[in-house]
Parts: C-alpha cells; structure tokens; sequence
C-alpha cells in the first residue's frame, strides 16, 4: 500500500473559492464507466494515466494525468484527507536525495513549486493528487508516486470532491 515515510509536503494558506481559477474543460471527458464504486469515488489507472471521478449515473469525467515513474508506483484505497490552494512545497528526502539542489522549502504560488494551483493530500503516505508547473509532464510517468493534474483539472476536481472522497489506484 503506502510507504509511511514522512510526509514532504509543507502545506500553507488558508482554503478560499475557486471558482473564478477554473478554466473552460479542454483535457476532461465524460464517459461512460461501469466500476461499482460509490458515486464521487476518485480511481486512478495507472498503465492509463487517466483518473476517473465517478458520477454515479454509469458515467465518470476523466481527466489525464502523470503518475509515478517506473518503481515510484503503487496501488492501494485511501482517501482525500486535506485540501490546499498553492501549497508551498518541501521536498521529500528522497527528492531531495536525488536533487540536492533543490531548495528545502518552495513557496506557494512559486513558478518553481511542483504541486501547481491545489493539492489533495491522501491519507497513509507522503502522496497526493495535485497540479504542475510541467503541463508537459501530464501524460506521462513522472513523479515520485503522486498524481499530477494540469492545474486546470485539478482546479475542477477540487470543486467536485471534498475531504474524505475514497481514491483507488489501481495499475
């Protein structure tokens, strides 16, 4: 499941309406999904790099994101447990291991902050779903293990789910 490594997120700022950040849906879908999961459920398929948030009517928005890079993956349920708007960002000791020039804390709203426009942080680990400040990245295999969203997506999922939506990632 999760590694119980300490959290590298440092997350600042108080939680305030988005409405007025959400962008015209360009990269979203809705399509058709028959999982059997509770509606407002959050699943992410990895080999799809795709992350469904189900609606409960046989449909779900599916939205593309970037996940872990080859070993950086896991699967397993958790839950959103915090929502954040432009969380600074501290980098995990094994970010930091890889890239010590990286500074020990990154400011919120900072161009150079990985975690983009919102963070969702998931229960049980040093992980979440949050945007990017490399749209490019979205797509691919990333990260060390969290899911990132074009700032955009995040943004709209942020508005639809709230603390304690079930997230599943599954390969």
């Amino acid at each position: 499941m999760f590694g119980r490594r300490e959290w590298g997120v440092i997350l600042s700022g108080a939680v305030v309406a988005m409405g007025s950040m959400a962008l015209p849906a360009q990269a979203r879908e809705v399509v058709p999904f028959q999982e059997g999961v509770m509606p407002g459920s959050v699943i992410v398929r990895t080999a799809e790099r795709r992350l469904y948030l189900v609606n409960g009517d046989g449909t779900a928005i599916r939205y593309p994101v970037a996940v872990g890079k080859p070993g950086k993956q896991w699967t397993g349920a958790t839950r959103i447990d915090g929502k954040y708007v432009e969380p600074a960002w501290s980098p995990p000791a094994e970010v930091k291991r890889d890239n010590p020039r990286l500074p020990n804390l990154i400011a919120g709203g900072s161009p150079r902050n990985p975690m983009g426009a919102a963070a969702l942080t998931l229960a049980g680990g040093e992980y979440a779903i949050h945007g990017t400040n490399r749209p490019s990245s979205v797509g691919t295999y990333a990260s060390y293990g969290c899911i990132r969203m074009y700032n955009r997506d995040v943004v709209d999922l942020y508005e639809r789910v709230s603390v304690g939506t079930q997230v599943y990632v599954t390969r």
